[in-house]
């Protein structure tokens, strides 16, 4: 009897609840010590993502979802003062995140809605260069700032795998009775300052020379490489990048949500709809 009475508190919202499939595609992005804008077009690059959205009510969704995209920032189209030091950086990025969205509006009753969301999110990195010859070169193993060796114990090595809080929104409109089409912007904050490889102070020049070879010290002050430049490799603990602030990243662009079950099949079928909208 208990289970039966179950049955009939829970179906409105069984009936209701709607499996989703998302796909996105649009660009990414970064903000770090190359590059200082919170947002910029110049250096962005595409990124996709594909998940799953499960309706909760008519206005709260859970999602998780996967995105793929590039980061890339470069002292050739930072702050003026910044140019000198001419370090630059790329990195794939993969993410998987979990998600908790707020829709304003109702879709079932209203065209479109704007929504919000927050949520949880790891991700992985991996910054890179290319040296003057046009080899790629993976950053992380050199240590440009010293991490990771004993002359430097306060120094850890970077994970390569991170944690960020995702949190954003957009608008989506409904295009069909299972298909909307929306604008979504999407900001993570981390908890890591190398997304670019840069934080902090310049490590001692002959130390990095001595533990991780002369590509160490190429690649941790670029300044001679500018044309008509006489720069020298900068005193240890001369200031490199600023340690106080996190990187972050994001995805904006078009998303398009499918319904998998959509409620006017469910109505013809006779399913009963969620009685209350909040």
């Amino acid at each position: 009897m208990k289970r039966l009475l179950l049955a009939f508190v829970l179906l409105p919202t069984v009936s209701f609840a709607q499996w989703h499939i998302t796909i996105s595609g649009g660009a990414t992005g970064y903000q770090g010590d190359l590059q200082s804008k919170r947002f910029s077009v110049d250096q962005s690059h595409f990124g996709f993502g594909l998940g799953l959205k499960y309706d909760l009510t008519q206005h709260w969704s859970v999602r998780t979802g996967l995105h793929y995209g590039k980061i890339a920032g470069s002292d050739r189209n930072n702050e003026p003062i910044l140019r000198a030091r001419n370090l630059s950086f790329q990195s794939n990025l993969f993410e998987g995140n979990l998600l908790l969205e707020y829709a304003i509006l109702n879709l079932s009753k209203s065209r479109f809605s704007p929504y919000f969301f927050a949520g949880a999110a790891v991700f992985r990195h991996n910054p890179f260069a290319f040296d003057t010859l046009g080899v790629k070169v993976m950053l992380r193993p050199l240590s440009t700032e010293g991490q990771g060796l004993p002359q430097y114990p306060n120094r850890k090595q970077y994970g390569l795998t991170q944690f960020a809080i995702p949190f954003g929104g957009g608008i989506r409109m409904r295009v069909a009775d299972n298909i909307t089409i929306g604008y979504e912007m999407g900001l993570r904050k981390t908890f890591t300052d190398y997304l670019d490889d840069v934080s902090s102070t310049y490590a001692d020049a002959s130390i990095l020379l001595q533990e991780r070879g002369p590509k160490a010290v190429e690649m941790a002050f670029r300044g001679g490489e500018v044309k008509n430049s006489n720069a020298q490799y900068p005193a240890a603990g001369s200031i490199r990048g600023g340690a106080e602030y996190k990187d972050w990243y994001y995805f904006h662009g078009v998303t398009v949500t499918v319904a998998l079950n959509s409620r006017s099949k469910d109505r013809k079928r006779g399913a009963v709809d969620c009685p209350k909208d909040f």
